[in-house]
């Protein structure tokens, strides 16, 4: 199975195509979409977008790491990381997708 990404452009467009918005229209709008999300987690909270997921904002306490290569005790200092918790919705479709490609492989063998 082949994976392509989904860019910003790849969402602009299908915005241009589905809702009639120019091109440029269309652009600012995925770019404004994606700057209040940023801003929300910059600001510590949660994302919670319906029938496709959460982003959470983590706070990581101080642990003590290893360096692979050497075996060397590194400190990792604690942090901020943002997680992405897809919905039951998003999961069950992912799922049923997945069902779908599987059987088609198996069919074409």
């Amino acid at each position: 199975m082949e994976k392509n990404a989904t860019t910003r452009s790849t969402l602009s467009e299908a915005v241009y195509r589905n809702v009639g918005l120019s091109r440029n229209e269309s652009a600012s709008l995925v770019d404004s979409v994606f700057t209040e999300i940023s801003k929300s987690l910059i600001n510590g909270q949660d994302v919670k977008i319906s029938s496709f997921g959460t982003f959470i904002v983590r706070n990581k306490k101080e642990r003590v790491g290893r360096n692979p290569k050497t075996g060397e005790e590194v400190p990792i200092t604690a942090r901020q990381v943002v997680t992405f918790r897809a919905s039951n919705v998003l999961k069950s479709e992912v799922s049923d997708l997945s069902k779908v490609d599987t059987s088609i492989e198996t069919e074409n063998r």
